[in-house]
């Protein structure tokens, strides 16, 4: 039954590999568990309920993923857009946390018509073949950079911006976290190098254990107000009625006094931002595991943005921010993830987290930072795709590229990307190769600066 609908000889995977590599995407993603609940916290809501909404919200994208589309992409509520929903839209402008996921579910709903309508999967058609693998590159370096700062590696710098963390000064709290997440890395290397499957999985758990071993010798020191937590897990259950708190509100937003173009706004900021860092990941986590056919297209592509876009308004009723595709998918990919058994697996995992939360909410960032910086390694690698004897190719590839880990935007890597890649062209003389709805995106990113 398992290998007829999800047609594992067909991709040359097993249920084994599928199994691994989902637990391996869920161990990457599960610091969203802390976050999450930690950033809408600020919009003033319930930290526990926003935690279960999480939860739900990721599980019920992850399986639509799954069920839909049979790919090994897991979805939850996105890095980015829940800073914007907190500090922006109920921090700065104003709005309460209701008006605010009444907006995110609004633009769930539009994404599921222009998901049916093929409108989102004609943008992912349209972007060039150079530009797609500039787009994975970029990502490589985009979840490697997040990994870094993750490890403590890479810490603020107020004259170079960011630089290397001072290993002594702070060893017993960031210091140490920056040596087991090189060591972890090490392991990573080596396992994956030799063969081991389950590499990168193993590598997160080792780093782990070594945290908790540097932890119980007084290597380690919990710093709370430094954001350095205990790496013990806690084995405590999850107050399930405080869901309650945060389901349905989105339809009790009160829009008394708010101005109904500012909304818009906020409307459009979030549609934007979710819907190219969407097409983005889809585009560097399949093309990195081989999905894409030969004209650069990715099958099933419709029913994978309706799942995205049906998450997003089911995140929105339960009570969090956007729901959207993650680049840790990658992490999964990397361990062999080829089909939705994957996908099902980490959904389930995000589904038995409510209970079990505060475990998954131990993992420290540095132990997770290993699998991204490596699976970085893995997806950078496409780059080597492109055509550099074709500049005209190879520039907007390599603008994009950059972009994305320095504008620490996989939306704004591609909008570098596209509106690059028409200039050049066009002033170069080979406009013929650009395609109608390219010219529509560069303008739209365009006035996307100008306006938002």
């Amino acid at each position: 039954m398992i290998e007829n609908f999800f047609k594992l000889k067909e991709n040359n995977t097993t249920v084994k590999t599928e199994v691994v590599a989902g637990i391996t995407t869920f161990m990457t993603m599960a610091y969203i568990l802390a976050v999450n609940p930690s950033m809408l916290e600020a919009a003033g809501m319930d930290k526990t309920a926003v935690l279960i909404a999480t939860c739900l919200a990721s599980f019920i994208g992850t399986l639509a993923m799954a069920l839909l589309a049979n790919y090994p992409f897991a979805l939850a509520p996105g890095m980015g857009l829940n800073a914007y929903f907190a500090f922006t839209v109920c921090g700065v402008m104003g709005y309460s946390w209701q008006v605010a996921l009444m907006a995110v579910f609004i633009e769930g709903l539009i994404f599921i018509v222009l998901s049916l309508t093929r409108v989102r999967e004609a943008i992912f058609d349209a972007i060039p073949s150079s530009l797609k693998k500039g787009v994975g590159a970029g990502i490589g370096l985009f979840i490697a950079f997040i990994g870094l700062q993750g490890a403590h590696l890479v810490v603020d710098n107020s004259s170079t911006l960011v630089t290397y963390v001072n290993f002594t000064e702070n060893w017993h709290t960031s210091g140490i976290c920056a040596v087991l997440a090189l060591i972890g890395l090490f392991i990573t290397a080596i396992l994956y190098i030799k063969g081991i499957k389950g590499s990168i999985l193993i590598g997160i758990l080792a780093t782990w254990v070594l945290g908790m071993l540097a932890q119980a010798t007084g290597i380690y020191v919990v710093d709370i107000e430094g954001g350095f937590y205990s790496l013990y897990p806690t084995f405590a259950f999850t107050d399930f009625t405080a869901i309650g708190k945060t389901f349905g509100q989105c339809f009790a937003a009160d829009f008394d006094g708010i101005n109904i173009f500012n909304f818009i706004v906020v409307l459009l900021s979030f549609l934007f931002v979710d819907m190219f860092d969407t097409i983005g990941t889809l585009i560097g986590v399949s093309s990195k595991a081989g999905m894409l056919d030969e004209n650069e297209k990715l099958p099933r592509i419709r029913p994978a943005l309706l799942a995205d876009a049906i998450a997003t308004s089911a995140g929105a009723v339960l009570g969090t921010s956007t729901t959207t595709t993650y680049v840790e998918s990658s992490a999964g990919v990397g361990e062999g993830a080829r089909t939705g058994l994957a996908s099902v697996v980490t959904g389930l995992l995000f589904l038995l987290a409510i209970f079990f939360a505060p475990i998954f909410t131990a993992i420290p960032g540095f132990a997770t930072a290993p699998a991204l910086i490596f699976v970085g390694f893995l997806m950078v690698s496409s780059i080597l795709k492109v055509d550099f004897e074709d500049v005209a190719e190879a520039v907007p590839a390599y603008l994009c590229l950059v972009a994305m880990p320095l504008m620490y935007s996989i939306s704004e890597g591609i909008a570098i990307g596209v509106i690059s890649y028409v200039i050049i062209n066009v002033i170069c003389g080979k406009a013929k190769k650009i395609t109608p709805l390219m010219y529509v995106l560069a303008v739209l990113f365009v006035c996307k600066y100008i306006f938002l």
